[in-house]
């Protein structure tokens, strides 16, 4: 079972490149990571969205009370059957019109005229709710200042206008809203009145000078029309215009046609003057039957040159092919002298074919250019007859409109709905106030939860590790928080079955798979802060490989703050410290050198102490025969285990790293931040090692759980049991 690779050392691994760490990395979160987020954070979200929910609810709780009150009015459509308009128009035909009607609805004086028509009764009624925050001996409030809120709106895509009052009394409300509709159509039967008898005689003066007007206009055009034997000008001019335009085109063409043909000519002038071969002339080499002549002489050539081979020149067959050829290029200079003839007469053809193009089109043009000169005073004098006749038309229909409704009602709006004092206040609405305080809520949990998130930068996930790191997740220690101190550093040594024993094997696998060196090597094992649990995986790793036959020896390179010997029950009289201050020999039979020190703690298990304490332990560790004591104890042991201080603390871990093969990272959950994590990372691998990956340290089942990206947990628990 410990020697089978781990599910989640198995699990895919999506390291990114070193060189890219430096890239901006965007996180995908999905809803399961979501659901951990507020998990979390339930005990910091949900007492801040309760706070403000229940503040936001009990403010506009107390607002006071305001009733709503409603009258609606209807603006009639002008009749279908009498489709005449009045001298004053009082009708809606466009948004023009009930706008107008709007503003007066909201002009000052219409509201004086609403506050001047209460009757002493009304005023108290309007005064009543303020009554009771009156000072004692103040005055009531006067009518102008009790109107409340009134609004006017035209209701979308009809003639419907509703005004709305808003006040603190109901019954004020719906006598507020009913007396602005009834002295809107008050002050409509005071203003627009009949005012046509004026009008009709007007118009009729008017009708008879336009009339006249329009008759001496239509018959100057006449005359004209006459005078140049015009019956339709537009049509004329239709006809010369496509004319004009097709003999424009066809002169183009032609014209194209002739230059074509005069730069063919003169080509191949120039290559008779320069003796070139016409063939050359793609016109020549395409006429009539010089390309196949061409053809058959170049076949004739190949077949002259492959009896060339085999005969003399003097031979018959020789003599065949040449006469052959002879014939052939005769034939092929009598159909290149053809081409230039056909040039030539094509081009003759042309330039006629131009020439009868040109005088065509210039007669046309003349003909267009005449019609243009009389279409400027006839279109003149026809707009003078149109503008005219026009005008008395419109004065004719005015005249018979006035006629029409002289006796017809003014007034195109009738009250609809009445305001009706309200059953209840509209404000506060504790429906709605529940469901925006819901809301409220769920916005300032959801808020909170998610935005700690992005601002917590520590590293919680294999998420972290392997994008924005850009590291291999060698696995996933659990917290072992329940296992005693002693115990803790040797369960792989004593072949525990106890909680996290399985992890580190599968830390194992996972070093096995990911190293792409081969034993002996070293391994230098690290961490960003003091507390990430790096001796822990120290021992428990090199246990591993020491309990599957390697011959592992353990290192406690923390030279300031040793620990490793007390893991063991060991005294540190011995180690580094004292090799170092006895002459640093390397020369000597290391595993049994009496001031190195190692100590066989198993079969296959040895420990290096560090031999003490020190405060300058980079004097030892920059020392060339430290590194060389690395290699040489490479030749005794398969595997050297390095445990070294934290990279956030000292720089000691820097300069073990120089001098070893491979490095493991120890980071704790929710310890460290990762942009530290992924500084020191890069700092490692500039330094050119080796980074075998990130072991993440210290989380309980249930965040191993939530936390992972690997889905083995359940099964491996249901499988092995809850201790294994």
């Amino acid at each position: 079972m410990a020697d089978s690779p781990n599910p989640q050392s198995s699990a895919p691994q999506s390291p990114q490149h070193p060189s890219r760490n430096d890239e901006p990395v965007m996180e995908r979160r999905t809803l399961r990571d979501y659901y951990i987020i507020l998990r979390e954070r339930l005990w910091i979200a949900l007492p801040l969205a309760l706070i403000v929910a229940i503040g936001y609810g009990y403010m506009q709780a107390r607002e006071t009370p305001m009733f709503a009150s409603s009258a609606t009015m209807q603006f009639e459509k002008p009749e279908t059957i009498v489709t005449t308009q009045g001298v004053v128009d009082s009708s809606v035909r466009s948004d023009i019109d009930l706008n107008t009607y709007l503003q007066l609805l909201n002009s000052n004086r219409l509201r004086t005229r609403v506050v001047e028509s209460f009757t002493p009764d009304e005023v108290k009624v309007l005064q009543r709710p303020f009554l009771k925050d009156l000072q004692p001996g103040a005055s009531p409030p006067p009518p102008g200042s009790l109107l409340g809120q009134v609004s006017i709106d035209a209701v979308r895509n009809s003639f419907l206008i509703n005004v709305t009052c808003r006040h603190r009394d109901p019954e004020a409300a719906a006598l507020i809203a009913q007396r602005f509709v009834d002295q809107f159509l008050k002050y409509l039967l005071d203003n627009v009145s009949g005012s046509n008898d004026l009008a009709v005689e007007f118009l009729r003066e008017r009708a008879d000078q336009l009339r006249k007007e329009s008759e001496e206009k239509s018959q100057l055009l006449q005359d004209y029309m006459q005078k140049h034997n015009l019956i339709s000008l537009d049509s004329s001019m239709s006809i010369i215009d496509d004319r004009l335009r097709t003999v424009s085109n066809a002169l183009t063409a032609a014209r194209l046609k002739r230059i074509e043909l005069e730069s063919l000519n003169n080509q191949i002038g120039i290559y008779r003057q320069e003796g070139r071969n016409l063939l050359e002339v793609s016109f020549v080499a395409t006429h009539g039957t010089v390309p196949g002549l061409k053809g058959e002489l170049a076949n004739r050539r190949q077949e002259q040159a492959r009896l060339a081979e085999r005969y003399l020149e003097r031979h018959p067959k020789m003599i065949d092919v040449a006469n052959a050829i002879a014939v052939t290029e005769e034939q092929l200079n009598r159909a290149i002298d053809l081409a230039i003839a056909d040039l030539g007469t094509a081009l003759h053809e042309a330039r006629e074919s131009e020439r009868k193009m040109q005088s065509e089109f210039n007669a046309n043009e003349q003909e267009a250019l005449r019609l243009r000169e009389l279409r400027v005073d006839f279109e003149s004098l026809k707009s003078d007859a149109d503008v005219a006749r026009s005008n008395y038309m419109q004065i004719l229909d005015r005249l018979n409109q006035t006629n029409t409704t002289k006796y017809l009602e003014k007034i195109p709006v009738r009250p609809l709905d009445r305001a009706l004092v309200p059953g209840a206040p509209y404000t506060p609405n504790v429906p709605r106030i529940l469901r925006t305080a819901i809301g409220l809520g769920l916005l300032v949990f959801f808020g909170v939860a998610i935005g700690l998130s992005y601002i917590d930068d520590r590293i919680k996930s294999s998420w972290d590790v392997e994008h924005f790191i850009g590291v291999n997740l060698l696995g996933i220690i659990p917290d072992l928080s329940s296992i005693k101190d002693e115990d803790k550093h040797t369960l792989l040594l004593r072949d525990s079955q106890a909680p996290g024993a399985e992890a580190f094997l599968s830390v194992y696998s996972s070093v096995k798979i990911h190293s792409k060196l081969d034993f002996p090597k070293s391994i230098l094992i690290t961490s960003t802060i003091p507390g990430e649990g790096k001796t822990l995986i120290s021992c428990n790793l090199a246990g591993s490989f020491a309990r599957h036959g390697r011959k592992t020896l353990l290192i406690d390179c923390d030279l300031r703050r040793p620990m490793l010997h007390r893991n063991f029950n060991r005294e540190n009289l011995k180690g580094l410290i004292t090799w170092f201050e006895a002459g640093a020999n390397v020369e000597t039979d290391l595993p049994n050198d009496p001031s190195l020190g190692i100590i066989k703690i198993d079969e296959n298990f040895s420990l290096l102490c560090s031999g003490g304490r020190s405060k300058s332990p980079t004097e030892l560790l920059e020392n060339p025969q430290f590194g060389l004591l690395l290699e040489r104890l490479k030749k005794h042991y398969d595997l050297v285990v390095i445990d070294s201080p934290p990279l956030g603390a000292v720089t000691d871990s820097l300069l073990i790293a120089d001098r070893s093969d491979e490095v493991i990272y120890v980071c704790r959950f929710n310890r460290a931040y990762r942009k530290h994590i992924k500084l020191y990372i890069k700092a490692l691998q500039n330094a050119k090692n080796e980074i075998l990956g990130v072991v993440l340290n210290g989380l309980s089942p249930r965040r191993i759980e939530y936390y992972s990206n690997y889905r083995y947990y359940r099964s491996y628990k249901k499988y092995y049991g809850a201790h294994s």
